[in-house]
């Protein structure tokens, strides 16, 4: 994909300048300085083996897709029935729920590399908020896991689903838009991150979340939900070529 193109889809997915205004301003409310931040190496790195695990006992029992699109990150991902979303485009999901950041990173050989995906749809960062992370760490920890794609795919190619607003989650709504706009100025001066702007569409007139996008526990996405990101992402994996790796990615094999 060329630089015009690339930088033609990222114009395309952020939206309104009002709507970028809703997705990145506090609304009344600002970012609680006080709240301690919660570092990654205080993390169990351990905690999600048995899920990794699991993957890969499919792995050696089953083929995966060449040249798939990857969609890796916490429940968002997991409960995304992406195959289904997208029949015509060869797909791997290795969502894991409660996951942070930080834990995909510590598994990134085994639930990323390992697969060579031409693109990669990347969403976490909630509950890395949730948890007690700043807006900034979540934005180193994304920080690593460019720099580790960028070390073991070469320059494939990385769509990050802004981090969503929800009904369970709405005082924390202005720290999760901190982070969001720290990874949308990254995607202005980086080509190889795309920042998909999925939260203004979910947000009424007056700045809450949708409640009809939602499951009962006002956090997860049901069928709407995903229907909205479906309809976000698409027109962008459409588009993206064969292959992201570099020749020099390649011959790592």
């Amino acid at each position: 994909m060329n630089r015009h193109l690339s930088r033609a889809l990222l114009v395309s997915v952020l939206s309104t300048a009002c709507g970028l205004a809703n997705l990145f301003t506090a609304c009344g409310s600002t970012t609680h300085a006080s709240e301690p931040a919660r570092s990654s190496a205080a993390q169990d790195t351990h905690r999600f083996e048995s899920e990794i695990a699991a993957f890969e006992t499919w792995d050696r029992q089953n083929s995966w897709p060449r040249d798939a699109i990857l969609f890796v990150g916490s429940s968002s991902i997991r409960l995304w029935q992406t195959a289904e979303s997208f029949p015509d485009l060869p797909v791997v999901n290795r969502g894991f729920g409660g996951s942070e950041i930080s834990d995909v990173n510590h598994y990134f050989d085994r639930i990323v590399a390992k697969y060579k995906p031409r693109a990669i749809v990347f969403y976490s960062g909630d509950n890395d908020i949730a948890a007690g992370k700043s807006p900034q760490q979540v934005y180193d920890d994304f920080l690593e896991f460019v720099r580790l794609v960028r070390e073991r795919l070469g320059k494939t190619r990385i769509y990050f689903l802004s981090i969503k607003p929800s009904i369970a989650r709405l005082k924390m709504w202005p720290q999760m838009k901190e982070a969001n706009k720290y990874v949308w100025r990254l995607a202005g001066i980086n080509d190889q991150v795309v920042f998909v702007d999925i939260a203004t569409p979910m947000l009424d007139g007056n700045n809450v979340p949708i409640r009809k996008l939602f499951l009962d526990d006002g956090l997860h996405l049901n069928a709407d939900g995903y229907k909205l990101w479906n309809k976000t992402l698409a027109p962008l994996l459409q588009t993206q070529p064969p292959t992201g790796l570099e020749p020099a990615a390649q011959a790592r094999d």
